[in-house]
């Protein structure tokens, strides 16, 4: 440690919003370097590298291929896929000194299926799995959580090329077996789930999370087995509802009404129902969105909800991508649309405002509301749907909540949160018809490659396991991904107590165990604190007891230690780095 680039910090960062920000920035893993763009230093660098390593031992026992692709892409390709539209600001794009488009590759899928179209040509070469381990750019918005959400970052990206379905769902089972033994390996607790596919299309698709309180990613799971992630929720359709007994609608004053729970008292004290009181989940609220697509166009949204339930950006973003979608708030533009009082009936492509109607799917065929009179201070009560007003279509906009059932009838959801760290797509054919990507079949007829997309978050993991192995004092890695496998921290000023770790240290080496030697002319309580901060999963301590003949062993992630003998302590040692021997706690405490 004399001679490691590596500097630990006392202090947090000031940007940090999660633990593993925290720690991989405090104990000198990463560096800042940009918002959203980080340094890998020493430390950090060699557990990506063991997460790479990883990764690559599992590809490559399912059949991967490993190539290498620039960064530094054509613009034509994506032009082909739309891809260079339908991003929209979400790539970095640049010009060379000739005017040519460029961009900072964010994903492959249209450099692998050109390589392929333009090498292979028949049913012989299929199937076929290649990947990479590369940096990607995207130009997040608000990039955040250290490494977690960055503008630049490490993935893993394979793709499967198929002559027919059935040999690409062998390979998609493969692929997904693969994920299971390297999420399994990586040592983090995490869930499979069903997602939504967005930009990248295809018929469906799957995400691992990794499960974490500070996760981006919100999903259900059901006592039955159900998981999905909340865009990917499909609500129930309800059936349709009689209405010959609903009163014709009619228009209320409401004054003094800017709640839904306002509303609704007003509601139940003058105009009650004849079987049951008004309540929020009666009542229609009408949003508005503004949905910008790619080329720049943009145009109100109004989606149609029960007043008990809130829109979830985040699932109307899913179901309207490529498009970007904000809350509206130019009603001086549009003044059809009375804020606080919106109501269906001036809704509607076909209406005279022109303005796309969604409703909810609990916004079902003859259900029975009230809602704005598009007049302010007005409410329309008993207006049905169906007979009073219509839709353009549904869209899942509402949020997902506990105790909703679940898609499949398996009981009640829960909500719990993750981390995206994989996602893999059944692409079809969408990109190999779009670069026109085919190859004989055995009869000689030309037919379309099927393709299935396969992400891994390489950088996200390093973030990923630490914030699911941290503690309060630091960093905790599992073996397979710690920079080093045991750390010696030689307390004291005994001549012979670091000479005698320094042999341990090299005969650890020679014995092929990764060793981290603490030989600082530093405090005890600063080596110590270090050991803590930086994670190694063993510790030794050689102090107090070496007089004695005795070191200490340490377990980082428990906390338990034990002394071991001077000529017993390279096999000890060497046992626990290995994970073939546990302290027990009761030896010492």
């Amino acid at each position: 440690m004399s001679e490691l680039f590596v500097r630990t910090l006392r202090e947090d960062p000031a940007d940090a919003e999660v633990p593993s920000h925290t720690w991989l920035v405090r104990a000198g893993y990463i560096r800042r370097a940009a918002p959203g763009i980080y340094s890998w230093l020493p430390l950090g660098l060699k557990v990506l590298q063991n997460v790479e390593r990883i990764v690559r031992e599992e590809m490559d026992a399912i059949g991967g291929q490993e190539v290498r692709f620039p960064a530094l892409l054509p613009r034509e390709p994506y032009d082909a896929s739309g891809r260079w539209t339908d991003y929209g600001p979400n790539i970095f794009r640049l010009q060379d000194r000739k005017g040519a488009d460029y961009l900072l590759g964010p994903t492959h899928e249209e450099m692998f299926t050109l390589l392929v179209k333009d090498l292979y040509s028949s049913y012989k070469d299929l199937p076929l799995t290649l990947y990479q381990i590369q940096t990607k750019y995207r130009d997040e918005p608000r990039p955040r959580a250290g490494i977690l959400r960055g503008r630049e970052f490490v993935m893993k990206d394979s793709y499967t090329f198929d002559i027919d379905v059935a040999s690409f769902r062998e390979q998609y089972a493969a692929h997904r077996a693969a994920y299971i033994r390297i999420f399994d390996r990586l040592g983090f607790e995490y869930a499979i789930v069903s997602a939504m596919s967005g930009a990248m299309g295809g018929s469906a698709s799957e995400e691992f999370l990794a499960l974490s309180e500070t996760g981006e990613d919100t999903f259900v799971r059901s006592p039955g087995g159900y998981s999905a992630n909340v865009e990917a929720v499909r609500t129930p359709l309800p059936d349709a509802v009689p209405f010959d007994h609903v009163p014709a609608a009619h228009v209320e004053d409401t004054p003094d009404t800017p709640t839904i729970a306002s509303l609704v008292a007003l509601a139940n004290e003058r105009f009650p129902r004849d079987d049951r009181p008004w309540s929020a989940a009666d009542t229609l609220k009408n949003v508005v969105l503004m949905v910008t697509q790619p080329d720049g166009k943009a145009a109100p949204l109004v989606i149609g909800l029960p007043g008990d339930r809130e829109v979830d950006l985040k699932r109307v973003q899913a179901q309207l991508e490529p498009a970007d979608v904000e809350v509206f708030d130019a009603f001086e533009d549009y003044p059809m649309l009375v804020k606080g009082y919106i109501g269906p009936q001036v809704l509607g492509a076909e209406s005279g405002s022109g303005i796309r109607y969604l409703v909810d799917p609990r916004v079902g065929e003859g259900t029975r509301w009230i809602t704005g009179a598009n007049v302010s201070g007005q409410h329309v009560f008993d207006l049905v749907r169906g007979r009073d007003f219509d839709a353009d279509g549904l869209i899942e906009a509402a949020e997902v909540r506990p105790g909703d059932p679940a898609p499949d009838g398996s009981g009640p959801l829960e909500l719990a949160r993750g981390i995206e760290m994989g996602h893999i797509f059944q692409l079809d054919t969408k990109f190999s018809e779009a670069l026109g990507l085919r190859v004989l079949d055995q009869n000689g007829k030309l037919v379309t490659v099927t393709m299935g997309s396969y992400g891994l978050g390489v950088s996200r993991a390093v973030a990923a396991v630490a914030d699911n192995t941290c503690d309060d004092k630091g960093l905790s890695w599992p073996r397979e991904l710690a920079p080093y496998l045991v750390h010696v921290v030689v307390a004291g000023k005994d001549p012979a107590a670091l000479a005698w770790a320094t042999e341990l240290a090299q005969q650890l080496d020679d014995a092929g165990v990764s060793v981290l030697l603490d030989d600082r002319k530093a405090s005890p309580g600063v080596k110590f604190a270090d050991a803590e901060v930086l994670g190694m999963p063993t510790i030794v301590v050689v102090g107090r007891g070496f007089a004695d003949g005795m070191v200490e062993l340490r377990d980082r992630r428990s906390g338990d230690r034990r002394d071991v003998g001077l000529d017993d302590a390279l096999a000890e040692v060497t046992a626990h780095a290995h994970g073939r021997l546990s302290i027990d706690a009761s030896v010492r405490s």
